[in-house]
């Protein structure tokens, strides 16, 4: 059984996805989270460092309404805007994720939607 994840505490989808999908009641993949504030329908303030807590924080939101939570997620992939900012957004994420770590993949791409700073996808396996 695949349940579509659909909360608005993370910002809705701007294209034909969903914020998350749970298959079978243990796996639950979080699509790319960009840095907009739910709340205001704009980008999180503060530069990489900003807008990579705000996407950690939508992603955690997309999990939470799954009924899980970041010491659950397996596996990440950063996209960034600019891998020079690669240092600043580790520092964020590590307070996301203090210790035992999900695997992660950080790439740099020409361009996110919305021209973003950075977009970040989660999978989290629920036991």
């Amino acid at each position: 059984m695949k349940n579509i994840i659909k909360t608005d505490k993370a910002p809705g989808a701007i294209g034909p996805y969903s914020q998350g999908v749970k298959k079978a009641g243990a796996i639950v993949f979080v699509s790319g989270q960009l840095p907009i504030d739910p709340a205001t329908g704009q980008f999180a303030q503060g530069g990489i460092e900003g807008q990579a807590e705000q996407s950690l924080k939508n992603a955690q939101a997309v999990l939470q309404a799954a009924g899980a939570q970041m010491d659950d997620v397996v596996k990440t992939t950063v996209f960034l805007k600019n891998m020079d900012d690669f240092a600043a957004m580790n520092a964020v994420y590590a307070r996301f994720f203090p210790k035992d770590c999900p695997a992660r993949s950080a790439l740099e791409v020409a361009r996110l939607p919305k021209d973003a700073l950075i977009e970040i996808e989660a999978v989290a396996v629920v036991d």
